[in-house]
Order: C-alpha cells, then sequence, then structure tokens
C-alpha cells in the first residue's frame, strides 16, 4: 500500500522526535492493524527508541483516500493499554 503524510502527522513527527525511519518500518510491516472506523486505520508495533526502553508507535491512517493519508504519529508507554492480545 502506497502512503503519503499529512502536514499534521509530520509536525507531530518533528515535535514528538520520532525518527521517520521507524514510522516507515511500522507502516511497512507493523505488528498489529486494528480498525478505529469507517476511515481509520491503526498499525502499531512495539519498538526501542534507543533508550533501551520500549514504547508503542502508533501510526493512524486515513485508507479510504488513495494513497492512504497518515493523519497522525504517536509514541506511548502505555502498551497494555492500546495492545490487543488475540
Amino acid at each position: 500500500m502506497n502512503f503519503r503524510f499529512s502536514s499534521h502527522a509530520l509536525e507531530e513527527i518533528e515535535k514528538r522526535k520520532i525518527p521517520i525511519s521507524l514510522v516507515e518500518v511500522v507502516l511497512e510491516n507493523p505488528q498489529q492493524t486494528l480498525q478505529q472506523d469507517e476511515e481509520i486505520t491503526v498499525y502499531q508495533s512495539q519498538l526501542a527508541f534507543g533508550t533501551g526502553k520500549h514504547y508503542l508507535l502508533r501510526v493512524f491512517i486515513n485508507i479510504t483516500i488513495d494513497p492512504a493519508v497518515v493523519a497522525t504519529v504517536y509514541r506511548t508507554s502505555q502498551i497494555k493499554k492500546h495492545w490487543r492480545n488475540p
């Protein structure tokens, strides 16, 4: 699937100091995908950010547009809150 980044997503990536390479890793091979609603799918993966601590990187994608648009991105330490076990 092809993706483009919204200006908001690019601002959040910069503001939150998230390496774009990690966002691309999640886009290419997410550990989980969750359907938030009819428009938004969340790709997420547990990653180390060079600090030794793992975070959940969540990428929100509007899949109703072609190419799909990365709407926003954030990382959180609250993995248990967002991670879905089968």
